[in-house]
């Protein structure tokens, strides 16, 4: 249940269509303030909507969404990081021509409280080495360092990860997760979307289970693995019975 005390995030009641599809269905979602939450479901599932509608890149068709207790209309991705709110993708969009110390300080700031470089370098030491190296020229996982470092100096507190650690190596998915951790040390609230469910079951304080639109789910660890829906639905035999 929605708490406006230590919600920094209250979306209620969201629906949204699209041609041939009912992509969510009322759905009600909470995000507290300096937690990990994450949220998972199949492809299909809901998932990538209620991020675009988050982050002002889709418009709900009907819903509410408050915002530190006040209610907003989020016209666009640019208004959404001049609330707080910046998006890491799972496709890494860093400019090819421009070094790793260029593509950390493109992007303005647009809130107070930004990471320093010096802070950056500091959760990222794989940064440090390769300040001089063209951005694309990185490994996957430290491009994806590198697009996570540049929205830490923003001044947004409000990470919004997009399957972080698709297609990495497991020793990369799990030096992400402690990032991940780190970062909610330093203040920051996050919202992972991961289909890694060892991760999610690693680093989330709470969990969300959309499906077909739906949300069937959403608890602490430790009651989704045991959720006989969420199994049927998504995670499957193999977590379930783990």
């Amino acid at each position: 249940m929605a708490d406006p005390a230590t919600d920094i995030v209250v979306m209620e009641s969201i629906d949204k269509s699209f041609p041939g599809v009912h992509a969510l269905q009322k759905v009600n979602f909470a995000l507290a303030r300096g937690e990990i939450h994450a949220l998972v479901g199949e492809n299909g599932a809901g998932k990538s909507t209620l991020i675009k509608i988050l982050t002002g890149a889709e418009r709900p068709d009907s819903g509410t969404i408050a915002l530190d207790g006040a209610q907003v209309t989020i016209r666009s991705p640019l208004h959404a990081q001049s609330l707080g709110i910046s998006t890491v993708y799972q496709e890494v969009n860093l400019c090819p021509n421009l070094t790793v110390a260029e593509n950390l300080l493109l992007p303005p700031q647009v809130r107070a409280g930004g990471m320093s470089e010096h802070a950056v370098l500091e959760l990222f030491p794989n940064l440090r080495e390769r300040l001089g190296s063209q951005g694309t020229k990185l490994s996957g996982g430290e491009q994806q360092m590198l697009a996570i470092g540049r929205i830490l100096r923003t001044g947004a507190r409000l990470l919004l990860l997009d399957e972080p650690t698709e297609g990495l190596a497991p020793v990369i998915v799990q030096q992400i997760g402690t990032n991940i951790r780190r970062l909610k040390t330093e203040g920051f609230t996050i919202l992972l979307v991961e289909h890694d469910m060892s991760l999610v079951m690693n680093v989330s304080d709470h969990i969300t289970v959309l499906n077909f639109g739906k949300k069937i789910a959403e608890g602490a660890a430790e009651a989704i693995e045991k959720n006989q829906e969420v199994i049927d639905a998504y995670l499957g035999t193999e977590v379930g019975n783990a």
